[in-house]
């Protein structure tokens, strides 16, 4: 029986390089920004200005991913600051599994910027593993622009940890002989589901490199940490049974999400942040033809603490109003007005192509009201296509400083500009 082949392939400094590769590929611009001091970052006079990305001249300056961006500029004033352009990841992201999938049927996207690719049985078409892996780095490059890490094990877990250990553009094999040379030496924080509130638990214990997790008593584990103990020391061992499994290449669901330049403290302004990112959403569902029918809102608070809310809709939508309404019942019973917001959210799941609604007494509309209201959203969506966002907003906006479309999308992108806003 042949070995189980799996790879972890991820994205280095993912935000940026495909900020780059698009400014280059695309735009025909000269400047590589991984190749000078550069971040992604929100708008430096809010409270988006968090470091989302960096190049690898900018972290030997010493600025970190998740610090504030006045903090990255006090170390390198000449710093360039480029704005998140969400809708651009995802099409990356898209091209990205797109190609794994030329190397294997069977993929599991992680995250964004990251997958798993079951390579078993591949040798006849690929070669061995690190060959293989080799030949999967350079196709990314020259046909998408940026690089990658590739580990190599014949688990999931493995595979991931393998793709860790030293980057950028990277190949690393961790196979379960490889384990106590290779992985056991690392830090106990270093293991994949071990947090910053495990490793002070594990070190209590004297545990402190991920040697010491495997060779643990595993029934002391259990008892102090619970399951997640006993979990986290097969890991430490190596263990990893989870298998490939492979998703649909569709959307699962619609979203955006705003970090507020100041707290929200009323029903008022949480309701306009709300509605913004309604726009903006509903705006992407009509463009791809989708309706949803499960509407669900996040929060996160000034102390970071994040909590969410969902609701099913008598039938699937992507009419702005409809969503927002949706949203606004589901903000009054989550939220009571303390503590003050910083962040919202809202998605919209369980997708189905075509709209329908259950025209009864819960529905509030009728049939023609329901068209008239689908057939005013598609008219504002030619005109800002055609003229820029702004062409059009909604009263409430008016004489206020939110944004009346927010969320992740590039404003530029959004707009139809032919060129880009000058970057502060």
């Amino acid at each position: 029986m042949a070995r189980r082949v799996i790879f972890h392939v991820d994205v280095n400094s993912a935000f940026l390089s495909w900020s780059a590769a698009y400014r280059i590929k695309v735009l025909g611009q000269t400047e590589d920004l991984r190749e000078i001091p550069s971040v992604v970052a929100g708008d430096r006079e809010s409270r988006h200005s968090i470091i989302l990305a960096k190049s690898v001249p900018a972290k030997k300056y010493g600025i970190r991913t998740g610090e504030p961006l006045f903090q990255a500029l006090e170390k390198c004033p000449e710093l360039k600051v480029i704005e998140p352009d969400y809708e651009l990841y995802v099409e990356a992201s898209r091209h990205f599994v797109a190609l794994l999938r030329q190397f294997s049927p069977v993929v599991e996207q992680y995250s964004i910027d990251e997958a798993w690719v079951d390579m078993t049985g591949t040798q006849r078409l690929w070669g061995p593993p690190r060959l293989a892996a080799e030949q999967m780095r350079r196709q990314i490059m020259e046909e998408l622009g940026f690089t990658v890490n590739v580990g190599i094990s014949s688990n999931k877990l493995l595979a991931k940890m393998a793709g860790d250990f030293e980057k950028p553009n990277k190949i690393h094999t961790l196979f379960p002989e490889e384990v106590e040379e290779k992985f056991w030496p690392l830090p106990v924080r270093d293991l994949f589901l071990v947090g910053p509130a495990t490793e002070e638990k594990l070190k209590l214990l004297g545990i402190r490199t991920i040697g010491q997790l495997a060779q643990a008593d595993v029934a002391m584990l259990k008892k102090r940490l619970g399951k997640h103990g006993e979990t986290i020391w097969h890991f430490a061992n190596g263990r990893n049974a989870d298998a490939v499994t492979p998703e649909p290449t569709e959307n699962k669901g619609y979203g955006n999400a705003t970090t507020t330049a100041r707290n929200v403290v009323s029903r008022e302004e949480g309701q306009q942040v709300l509605l913004s990112l309604c726009e903006t959403v509903a705006m992407r569902m009509r463009r791809d033809g989708k309706c949803g029918s499960c509407v669900s809102i996040h929060l996160r608070t000034d102390q970071f603490r994040h909590f969410s809310h969902q609701k099913m809709l008598h039938g699937a939508t992507n009419i702005t109003t409809e969503l927002f309404s949706a949203a606004c019942q589901l903000f009054d019973e989550a939220w009571d007005g303390m503590p003050p917001l910083r962040q919202l959210g809202v998605q919209v799941t369980r997708l189905s192509r075509e709209p329908y609604q259950q025209f009864d007494l819960f529905c509030g509309m009728t049939p023609g009201q329901f068209e008239r209201k689908l057939r005013l959203d598609e008219t504002v969506d030619i005109l800002r296509d055609k003229y820029g966002e702004d062409i059009i907003c909604r009263g409430r906006f008016i004489r206020t400083s939110q944004s009346h479309m927010a969320g992740g999308l590039s404003r530029f992108r959004r707009t139809g500009v032919t060129k880009p806003v000058p970057e502060k």
